[in-house]
C-alpha cells in the first residue's frame, strides 16, 4: 500500500519564553480555575479543599518533570498523542490521541457552562435577572457555544491576544484580593466571625481519604493546559531551553497560586458545615468574596474577568478537539464530512461542527434526561475529562520511563527514575480513590463514562489493527515524531507507507 504526502510545512520560530509561558498559562485558565473548581473540590472534600489542591500539586509537579523531559528531547509539535506514540508504539499512539479528543470535549462543556454559570450569576448581581430559571446558564452557553463555532474557524490572533490580557488582569486582582482578605481574616474582621485556620488542610469528621482524592480530581482539572507549551517545539526560537522552562514555570505558579487562593476562599467563606454549603452554590466564588469584603464593583470585575477567561478555555478546548477529530478521521476511516476544509482559512470546518454540535446535544441531553443542574453538569463531566487526562498523563509518563530508562536516548541521572515511577503512583491512586469505593447515585457513572471512551479506542485497536496501526503511524508522523521501528520511508518530502 503507497500513501504519497505532501512535503510538511515548516512553522516560524518566532516565539519568546514568555510567549510560551503565556500558552501553558493561558490554557490553564487559573482565574476561572480558582472561581469554580473549588466548589466540586469542595463537594466531595469538604473544607480540605486547599490539602486536596496539595495534593494535586504534588502531582501535578511529577508530571511537570516527564515533559520537561520529553520536550528536552522532542522539538516539534508533537501533543500528548506523539509523545506517546513515538515512544511506547502507535497504537498507544491512537488510544492516547482519542483520550486526549475525549478530555477537549469534555473541557469544550464544562468551561462554556462555568462562563455561562459565571454569567447568570453577573446578571443575578447587577439586577438584571432576580430570580433566574434554571435553565438560563443552558440558553446562554448554546449562544457562546456559536461563538465559539464562529471564532474556531478562523484565524483569532488578536482575539488570543485580549483574552490573554484579560486573563492575566483577572489573576492579579484575585491575587490583590486574597491579600486583602487574608489581612482581614488574620485580624478577626470576617463578616460573619471567619477567621484564619489551618483547618483547612485537614479533612473534617467523616471526610475519608477517598472523598478527599474526588476532591484531588477538580485540582487536577485546575492545572490541565500546564503542558500545553509542550506543542511550540517548532515555534519556539530556543526550544529545548525555553519550552521545558515554560511547564516547569507553569506547574510551580500553579502550584502556589492554587493552594494559596483556595485556601483564602474556604477560610472566607468558614469552614463549618453551612458555610461549606454556601461555598458550593455560589454562583462565583471570588466574584462573592470580593464583593463582600471589599465592594461590590471589584466582585462583579472579577466576575466579567472569569466570564472571558472560561470562555477563551471553551474556544481552545473546542479548537484542540477538532483538529484531533480532523487528523484522526483524515488518517483512518476518511469520512468526508469530517474532511471539509475552510477555503477561506484553511480551518476544518466540518470537525469543528462536528465538535460544537455534539458538545451542545450532550449538554442538553443529560439536562433533559438526567435532569441535571448547569453545576452539575460542570462536576459530572469535570470529573469525566479529567479521569480520561490522567490515564492520557499515565501513558506520556510511561512513554517518558521508556524514551530515559529503557532506549535511553536521553542521559538523566538514575535517580531521577523515582520522578516517573512517583507521578505514576500519584496518577494512579488518584484514579484508584474515584472508582473504589464506586461511587454511587448520580456519580456512579463517572468512571463508566470516562472507562467506555478509552475503551472505543481499544476496540478499534483490537476489531481493526491495521486502521489503527496506520493512524497511529500517521499521527505521530504528522506531529514529526516518527518512532524508529515506524515503516515510513522519507524520501524528498515524499512519505511512503511500505506494505507490511
Amino acid at each position: 500500500m503507497e500513501v504519497v504526502r505532501p512535503e510538511a510545512k515548516k512553522l516560524r520560530k518566532e516565539l519568546s519564553l514568555w510567549q510560551v509561558v503565556g500558552l501553558s498559562v493561558a490554557l490553564m485558565a487559573p482565574s476561572m480555575a480558582a472561581n469554580i473548581n473549588p466548589q466540586g473540590s469542595a463537594s466531595a472534600a469538604g473544607r480540605a479543599v486547599p490539602l486536596a489542591f496539595l495534593f494535586a500539586a504534588i502531582g501535578v509537579m511529577f508530571v511537570a518533570y516527564v515533559f520537561v523531559r520529553l520536550t528536552q528531547y522532542f522539538n516539534h509539535s508533537g501533543s500528548v498523542f506523539g509523545f506517546v506514540g513515538a515512544t511506547i508504539g502507535p497504537k498507544a499512539g491512537v488510544v492516547a490521541g482519542w483520550s486526549l479528543m475525549g478530555t477537549y470535549i469534555s473541557y469544550a462543556l464544562v468551561t462554556s457552562i462555568a462562563s455561562s454559570i459565571f454569567a447568570t450569576s453577573l446578571l443575578q448581581s447587577i439586577g438584571v435577572l432576580k430570580n433566574p430559571p434554571s435553565w438560563t446558564p443552558f440558553v446562554i452557553q448554546a449562544i457562546e457555544l456559536a461563538l465559539v463555532f464562529i471564532l474556531a474557524i478562523r484565524p483569532a490572533k488578536n482575539g488570543t491576544h485580549f483574552l490573554l490580557t484579560v486573563e492575566g488582569l483577572t489573576v492579579l486582582m484575585i491575587i490583590g484580593i486574597s491579600v486583602v482578605i487574608l489581612f482581614e481574616l488574620i485580624v478577626g474582621h470576617g463578616p460573619q466571625g471567619q477567621h484564619f485556620t489551618l483547618s483547612v488542610f485537614t479533612p473534617a469528621k467523616g471526610i475519608t481519604s477517598s472523598d478527599l482524592f474526588l476532591g484531588v480530581v477538580f485540582g487536577f482539572l485546575s492545572f490541565a493546559g500546564f503542558e500545553a507549551s509542550a506543542t511550540l517545539g517548532e515555534e519556539a526560537k530556543k526550544p529545548k531551553r525555553d519550552i521545558p522552562r515554560a511547564i516547569l514555570w507553569t506547574a510551580i505558579f500553579g502550584g502556589v497560586y492554587f493552594v494559596f487562593v483556595t485556601s483564602v476562599e474556604v477560610m472566607g467563606f468558614g469552614t463549618t458545615t453551612k458555610d461549606i454549603s454556601n461555598f458550593v452554590n455560589t454562583g462565583s466564588l471570588l466574584g462573592a468574596l470580593g464583593s463582600t469584603y471589599i465592594s461590590p464593583w471589584i466582585g462583579n470585575l472579577i466576575t466579567v474577568g472569569t466570564i472571558v477567561s472560561a470562555f477563551g478555555c471553551a474556544l481552545a478546548s473546542t479548537v484542540g478537539a477538532s483538529r484531533l477529530l480532523f487528523a484522526i478521521n483524515r488518517d483512518s476511516i476518511e469520512a468526508k464530512s469530517l474532511l471539509s476544509v475552510s477555503d477561506r482559512y484553511d480551518t476544518p470546518v466540518g470537525a469543528t461542527a462536528t465538535i460544537v454540535g455534539f458538545t451542545a446535544v450532550i449538554t442538553w441531553f443529560v439536562a433533559a434526561v438526567l435532569g441535571a443542574t448547569a453545576f452539575d453538569e460542570f462536576n459530572w463531566f469535570g470529573t469525566i475529562g479529567t479521569l480520561i487526562l490522567l490515564v492520557v498523563y499515565l501513558l506520556a509518563t510511561a512513554g517518558a520511563f521508556h524514551l530515559l530508562f529503557v532506549s535511553k536516548k536521553l542521559e538523566v541521572p538514575k535517580y531521577e527514575m523515582i520522578m516517573p515511577i512517583m507521578a505514576i503512583v500519584m496518577l494512579g491512586y488518584t484514579i484508584f480513590r474515584n472508582i473504589y469505593p464506586y461511587p454511587t447515585g448520580a456519580l456512579a457513572w463517572l468512571p463508566l463514562a470516562s472507562g467506555v471512551w478509552i475503551a472505543l479506542a481499544l476496540a478499534a485497536i483490537l476489531l481493526v489493527p491495521g486502521l489503527a496501526k496506520k493512524a497511529g503511524l500517521r499521527l505521530t508522523q504528522d506531529e514529526g515524531l516518527i518512532p524508529q521501528d515506524s515503516p515510513y520511508e522519507i524520501d524528498r518530502g515524499r512519505e511512503t507507507l511500505a506494505e507490511s
